[in-house]
């Protein structure tokens, strides 16, 4: 995140995903028009811009499958939590694919028509009467639209202009995207071609990312239910064993209202804070301690234990809450504090550890 809205400094982690990527989108692009030309039928040869035309654009619907992926697959396997972090940075490298796939058409197909190249574009395809031949192209520049409209708006300060829940459903259109571009590239490409290498590749993203986004939606499912936790005594909620909160992890507890909290474990103390990051939110709970700060597993953010604030200078906060042992289990009080206020840390005893 960034304080006061200065762009991002690009530190070590940032460096190296960035630098991964586009790295991966290069290999990717240089293998498919260096082995392309070996592939294609001697009697029907591809030139360089359509060979440059089908790198960018299998390209930017791989990196759309994978963003897609992202999320499902971190909920699964905490292994793939660094991909999330800067999925962002992810979007815009697709977003610039995409561009490169537009601007390809545009410079091959449409350099020397009559009329300005966009407008030969959009009133090029407009076959909309008919299934074999149908109009293909508005999907792909609708779904270009939408990726650019994501990458433009992907910095913290639209995300605060514009308000989380308005930002979040913007974002949502990812999805729509993705459905255009297969669309796009099903009555388009998969029409002219004979060979299923492309159609299995579409339809083999579709189904993964389809399965991964079940298997992460009923394992959501039974966390929510095993969440739900007895009233231990009036007024407060037990939140289960000291020993099943591993350390600088958390336990979530949901309750009876609805709403989740995060229960943290770190050096001997107990910790609780509302589960919903303050910037987009992200499951805190799902998070670990990093250098002392609850670290959000989306995309970093940090709040402090005790009393939910973010370390300065940034002033992103949180709500906190009251505990309690009773024995070996930790009592909830499930009334929560306003956002940032202090709440000294629960001090676990060493026969309870």
């Amino acid at each position: 995140m960034t304080a006061g809205y200065r762009p991002v400094n690009w530190d070590r982690t940032k460096r190296i995903y960035d630098t991964v990527l586009i790295a991966a989108v290069a290999g990717y692009i240089l293998a498919y028009t260096a082995i392309g030309p070996m592939l294609q039928h001697v009697s029907r040869p591809l030139d360089a811009p359509s060979l440059a035309m089908k790198a960018s654009g299998s390209c930017a619907f791989i990196l759309l499958t994978i963003i897609l992926a992202i999320g499902p697959l971190a909920r699964l396997d905490r292994r793939f939590l660094p991909l999330l972090y800067n999925r962002r940075h992810f979007g815009v490298i697709c977003c610039a694919v995409a561009a490169a796939h537009a601007q390809a058409v545009l410079g091959w197909y449409f350099a020397f028509s009559k009329v300005p190249p966009t407008a030969a574009l959009l009133g090029a395809d407009t076959s909309f009467g008919q299934v074999q031949g149908f109009a293909f192209i508005p999907f792909g520049v609708a779904a270009f639209m939408i990726v650019l409209l994501l990458a433009a708006t992907s910095h913290d300060f639209w995300l605060n202009f514009l308000t989380p829940p308005v930002w979040k459903a913007i974002h949502m259109l990812v999805y729509l995207a993705y459905l255009l571009v297969v669309l796009h590239v099903a009555l388009g490409e998969l029409q002219a071609t004979s060979s299923p290498l492309l159609a299995v590749v579409v339809a083999g993203g579709c189904c993964a990312l389809i399965a991964l986004h079940l298997a992460a939606g009923l394992r959501q499912r039974a966390t929510e239910r095993a969440l739900a936790a007895p009233a231990a005594a009036p007024g407060w909620v037990d939140a289960g064993e000291v020993a099943a909160i591993g350390e600088a992890r958390a336990t979530i507890v949901r309750l009876a209202d609805g709403g989740e909290v995060a229960i943290f474990r770190h050096q001997g103390r107990l910790s609780a804070v509302g589960n919903l990051c303050a910037h987009q939110n992200g499951p805190l709970g799902e998070g670990r301690i990093v250098d002392g700060c609850i670290t959000c597993p989306w995309h970093g953010y940090q709040y402090r234990p005790e009393d939910g604030m973010s370390p300065p200078p940034f002033t992103e906060k949180v709500a906190t809450y009251r505990l309690r042992l009773d024995g070996r289990r930790v009592l909830l009080d499930p009334q929560a504090n306003p956002p940032g206020t202090y709440v000294a840390p629960l001090a676990i005893p060493e026969e309870v550890a």
